[in-house]
């Protein structure tokens, strides 16, 4: 029996350890799987639109974190609970786009928010389709900041106008 508890505690150590060292730079996708609104080019285009939908209480932050077995103020945090598809680029404040992003690490919120910020442009500017911008950082956004060549400005990536 001390064997069986020994050989328990181990396993339970080698996840935990394992799951503490995880990449935590793309959510969960059963969790997080990214929830976004029936809204079109010109709403999110108009400025302020972001902040006019923003609303993500204080109890649904505490919710994500539940979900994720993490706390804001242990590691790998500090951290911002985030939209994995952005609210500037049509995303929803359901609990199901939203999940706990590190701001350290290469592939973390300010490195998100370049991206976000780049995509944006893209559709405003014609260059690419709402639904092209969300698939993109939906799937894996870290792939689509290496494809699109995000640089740490976050404007003066590889501007790519898509033709159908």
């Amino acid at each position: 029996m001390k064997k069986i508890y020994a050989l328990f505690i181990g396993l339970l150590l080698i996840a935990t350890l394992v799951y503490a060292g995880q990449d935590r730079s793309l959510p969960d996708s059963k969790l997080t799987p990214g929830v976004i609104l029936n809204v079109a080019k010109e709403d999110v285009c108009v400025p302020g639109y972001s902040q006019s939908v923003r609303n993500v209480p204080q109890s649904e932050k505490r919710q994500v974190y539940q979900e994720y077995n993490m706390q804001a103020d242990k590691s790998p945090c500090p951290c911002e609970v985030d939209h994995l598809v952005s609210l500037e680029l049509g995303g929803s404040n359901d609990i199901k786009n939203l999940w706990p992003e590190p701001y350290t690490g290469k592939w973390n919120a300010h490195t998100k928010d370049r991206l976000e910020n780049w995509l944006h442009k893209q559709i405003c500017q014609g260059n690419m389709t709402l639904q092209e911008a969300q698939e993109a950082i939906r799937k894996d956004w870290t792939k689509a900041y290496i494809k699109y060549g995000i640089n740490k400005a976050g404007n003066k990536g590889n501007i790519i106008k898509i033709v159908h």
